[in-house]
């Protein structure tokens, strides 16, 4: 079911589906909008929003099981091994021993991995400021204080 919108810039009545009364649809529609564009400017063999994320991480704590890191993420570690191994592949990050624990293994980021960070964190930056651009520095705090909230919420 839909209900209309009499204010259609085209003319005609447009439809604005019931969904939009919904927090959760609005939030993965955004989400979509935010993702396109984040992969946009990473360009195409850029990184994923999860391998972003995973490489941040890994570099900001350097020798972090991929346990601890999963943990992180709020990913499951079997969902976790496909983006280290592609991490690793691309030479960013590396697995090392964890001494006393044969099977465990920690996280390392490679001085490759340091830099690509480092040039993808600048454009997520510029991504970001584009993108919310409309937006005032408060709303901007409200919008995340609000997402944290949900995020806090959820643990």
């Amino acid at each position: 079911m839909t209900s209309k919108n009499a204010t259609a810039t085209d003319g005609q009545e447009a439809l604005q589906p019931e969904l939009d009364c919904f927090i959760g649809y609005n939030l993965k529609r955004a989400y979509l909008i935010v993702q396109a564009d984040f992969r946009r400017v990473l360009g195409e063999d850029g990184f994923s929003p999860r391998a972003f994320s995973a490489l941040s991480l890994v570099v900001q704590f350097p020798n972090i099981t991929q346990t601890g890191l999963s943990k992180l993420l709020g990913i499951e570690r079997s969902g976790l091994v496909a983006i280290i191994d592609d991490l690793e592949q691309r030479g960013l990050v590396k697995r090392v021993p964890v001494p006393g624990d044969r099977r465990v293994q920690a996280l390392m980021p490679t001085k490759a991995g340091v830099q690509a960070l480092t040039e993808a964190t600048a454009a997520v930056y510029r991504h970001e400021d584009a993108l919310f651009e409309d937006f005032t520095t408060e709303e901007r705090d409200s919008l995340m204080a609000l997402l944290r909230k949900i995020r806090v919420l959820g643990e």
